[in-house]
């Protein structure tokens, strides 16, 4: 079994763009796939989250998912702050 690749945004943008140039060239779908090396299912998938994106769209995209991951991190432990302080605060001393 072949080692898993993981592509960049970018990466996947710049293959998109070489093969919708492939594809006005007269390839078929599965031959570009062939090309590149991935799946057709990979392609399908690319289309529908990148189709459209330039690069530095992409990069913003990637920045503010991984700012949202930290947000939700820190909401998470906010909340878990506030279930301990009023847990605390309903126990009798």
């Amino acid at each position: 079994m072949a080692k898993r690749r993981r592509r960049t945004p970018e990466q996947i943008i710049k293959k998109l763009a070489e093969g919708q140039k492939l594809l006005a060239s007269g390839l078929t779908e599965e031959e570009v796939c062939r090309e590149f090396g991935i799946a057709e299912s990979t392609w399908a998938r690319w289309l529908s989250q990148y189709g459209g994106m330039k690069a530095e769209d992409a990069k913003r995209l990637k920045d503010l998912e991984s700012e949202n991951a930290e947000l939700k991190k820190l909401l998470a432990e906010a909340e878990l702050d506030k279930a301990m302080l009023k847990r605390l605060a309903e126990e009798k001393w």
